[in-house]
């Protein structure tokens, strides 16, 4: 347990970094290096990671399309029923979110209005690892066909039987993906931002990952004419802010749902009760050894902060100076807090709001900005997966109101053909002896 008020800034920042961050250079270099192989060598390259990361030795690296139809009676009904259930409250949060275009005539006889339209082409990231995400495919494929994005590409990496989960790809047929790849890692989004000889590239890649992936995401972003992404999300995290009030079974818990994500997952809590604090700590110890993912979240919850402030106001400077993935309030009349917690992907009120339910079934998206990065990035939503454009139509009574407004403009940049631009539209001699 660390006090917050007995620690300088340097010792704070420290206190708050995350794990996934160390020795970023040879992370930098190591990704750089895949995206160059991916680019040189196609799906050569994508075949030789698959095989030297999961173990899979392919022939091909699209899954069978007809396949996708024969596995309905291979999933488990409670499976398929919260399946079902997730996609409807993810469909029904995200059609809520379609945007209305906007017609303004901003002065006589000009015209402007602002367009909403689908993305083209998407790629969506799946992890792998050590356990499959169908929820992650809700999350991107329903939100993907709410927006109406004519071509949904998944890529995640097989097992080494060459497979992929059941409950994937039934999360993938609810949301009228068929276009599948079996490929993960930073190869993967390598290939969906440059395409190879069996993946056309995409239009903007969205997903969360590893902090390989991360990096990748990041540096494609930075291709000339290259794909957009959603935003740096890597390794999973939460920040729970708990006071004498909380129950320290349901902090433990959700710091524990955390800290079984992955080993470089983060998981931190934040308290003015120094009781709290060690009631929780007591309850990581007996909640860990139930957890099948025992050993997963054992190597995560070392990263795992305890933090004891004087106050809630601290904390909640704690939490905005965190900025996390997932913020957890337990405390008493805890939306009245919600104000004065601005960094945050999102946020869970009360003790019956565990972060599981935004995992899954509550209808939010649970892909999130990680590293801090809530602090300008946003939870993914139905907008990220459409453009915004404007149209203008002036008449020629429109363009004589705000004619000498454009001209004068023009004239103060010194662009001489934009004054002209319209000065010759406004020349009656010009517009009568236009045919001659």
């Amino acid at each position: 347990m660390q006090i917050w008020a007995q620690l300088n800034p340097t010792e704070q920042a420290k206190l708050l970094s995350r794990p996934a961050l160390v020795d970023s250079q040879a992370l930098s270099n190591t990704v750089a290096d895949i995206i160059e192989q991916v680019k040189q060598q196609g799906d050569k390259a994508l075949l030789a990671f698959t095989e030297r990361f999961d173990g899979a030795k392919l022939q091909r690296l699209r899954f069978n399309d007809a396949s996708l139809s024969s596995f309905a009676s291979q999933i488990k009904p409670e499976v398929k029923w919260a399946i079902d259930q997730a996609y409807a409250n993810i469909k029904t949060f995200h059609q809520a979110q379609y945007p209305e275009d906007v017609v303004v005539e901003t002065s006589p006889g000009v015209v402007c209005e602002l367009k909403h339209a689908p993305l083209a082409s998407v790629g969506l990231y799946i992890p792998g690892g050590t356990a499959p995400l169908p929820s992650t495919v809700l999350m991107l494929g329903a939100t993907a066909q709410v927006a109406g994005c004519a071509r949904k590409v998944l890529c995640t990496p097989p097992n080494k039987d060459g497979q992929i989960a059941v409950e994937i790809r039934y999360a993938a047929s609810l949301c009228g993906i068929d276009e599948i790849y079996l490929v993960g890692g930073a190869q993967a989004i390598a290939a969906l931002a440059l395409g190879t000889e069996s993946i056309i590239k995409v239009d903007k890649i969205f997903g969360p990952g590893n902090s390989y992936v991360t990096e990748a995401k990041q540096q494609v972003s930075r291709i000339p004419a290259g794909p957009a992404i959603d935003m740096p999300a890597g390794p999973s995290e939460v920040l729970v802010i708990a006071d004498e009030h909380a129950n320290p079974v349901f902090v433990a818990a959700d710091l524990l749902s955390q800290a079984e994500h992955g080993t470089d997952s983060q998981a931190v809590l934040v308290s003015n009760s120094r009781d709290l604090i060690a009631a929780v700590k007591q309850q990581i110890s007996l909640q860990l050894a139930t957890l099948s993912r025992k050993t997963i979240a054992e190597q995560a919850v070392k990263h795992s902060r305890y933090i004891l402030t004087e106050t809630l106001e601290q904390a909640f400077e704690v939490s905005n100076a965190y900025a996390p993935e997932h913020l957890i309030i337990q405390i008493e009349n805890a939306r009245d807090s919600l104000d004065k917690l601005t960094n945050a992907g999102s946020i869970f009120v009360g003790q019956w709001s565990p972060e599981s339910a935004g995992d899954y079934a509550s209808g939010t998206n649970h892909v999130l900005p990680t590293y801090g990065y809530a602090r300008n990035y946003s939870s993914l939503g139905l907008a990220d997966f459409m453009r915004r454009y404007t149209v203008q139509e002036l008449s020629y009574h429109g363009l004589q109101n705000i004619g000498n407004a454009i001209m004068d403009l023009a004239d103060a940049e010194g662009l001489d053909a934009h004054r002209q631009a319209v000065k010759l539209r406004l020349d009656v001699e010009y517009l009568e002896n236009k045919g001659s």
